[in-house]
């Protein structure tokens, strides 16, 4: 995001406590060592810029580590989020970009999943986002602070120039531990599960390119600029490709072969999560431009091996 964002001409500044990141992934603009649960940290960020937007980027993201300690997942993302949102009015600044997530949704009636369909997580990774948009809501209305949502399903690929991919410690999505038993940093790949109701067995996903992720949030924060009011979207391609099909493509791209390994089920996992994005693509302009899962493993092989 910060490299596009500076490829177009904004100026950026980072602020990350690096628990989950790198210092060398931030590729230009300024950046500030600091965390968001510090609100003198946050005091001094917003005292020494001016700032006209904010995306948010800093949350926990594992699902079972949050059933197993929501304390953390409630104090990083809820409570730590609100020192962010109160130091946003304190200073003035009115555009905000989160970044939400198809698990506010919980098990889909129905597939594909529009902005619509009911809010029912299943696991506190997912009722910390949905707090925070019930929550920006709020600010909405008392403060005037306005809010894009946006609902990733699976961020996937690599920076097509290879400068940026995936270094997850423990890496938890599937595309990079499929490429790691094809490179050979990881002995396999299991499957969880293969009696699900899809044609193969295995669960289905709709895999975003994590460049069409960033366009999309570019998109969010120059509508919001040009005075565009609060808005949620869900973005995916609004294509599922099942775990079988994801190993099978990247046999194909990496030549290589990939032990597979079969495991159960394991709790929550729904058979099929696909988004319906025609919101973001009629209201933002938005158009993924790497939809294709060939690309998207490429992209990802090409930063695995680099």
């Amino acid at each position: 995001m910060v490299k596009m964002l500076l490829s177009v001409g904004y100026r950026v500044v980072t602020l990350d406590n690096l628990s989950g990141g790198y210092r060398d992934a931030v590729l230009g603009g300024d950046f500030v060592f600091g965390d968001i649960a510090d609100r003198q940290s946050l005091e001094r960020l917003f005292a020494g810029y001016r700032f006209d937007g904010v995306m948010h980027f800093a949350s926990f993201i594992q699902v079972g580590e949050s059933v197993q300690n929501p304390g953390k997942y409630y104090q990083n993302n809820v409570a730590a989020t609100l020192n962010l949102l109160d130091a946003m009015v304190a200073h003035g600044v009115k555009h905000f970009i989160f970044s939400s997530s198809a698990a506010i949704f919980g098990e889909p009636h129905y597939t594909p999943l529009d902005e619509q369909h009911p809010k029912q997580p299943i696991n506190p990774y997912g009722s910390s986002k949905w707090m925070i948009e019930q929550i920006l809501a709020d600010y909405d209305h008392a403060y005037g602070l306005k809010s894009v949502c946006l609902r990733y399903f699976n961020a996937a690929g690599a920076d097509p120039d290879g400068e940026l991919g995936e270094r997850h410690v423990p890496e938890s999505h599937l595309i990079p531990l499929v490429l790691q038993a094809a490179s050979g940093r990881r002995e396999a790949i299991t499957v969880y599960g293969q009696d699900y109701d899809t044609p193969d067995g295995t669960c289905i996903r709709d895999y975003i390119h994590i460049n069409d992720l960033c366009q999309a949030h570019l998109l969010a924060l120059e509508q919001l600029l040009s005075g565009a009011e609060s808005a949620a979207y869900n973005l995916g391609n609004g294509a599922g490709f099942s775990v079988k099909q994801v190993i099978d493509v990247a046999k194909e791209v990496t030549g290589k072969t990939i032990p597979v390994l079969m495991g159960e089920r394991r709790g929550g996992d729904a058979a099929r999560l696909v988004a319906d994005s025609k919101k973001a693509q009629t209201v933002l302009a938005w158009q993924p431009q790497y939809a294709d899962l060939d690309t998207i493993i490429a992209h990802a092989w090409q930063w695995e091996i680099s």
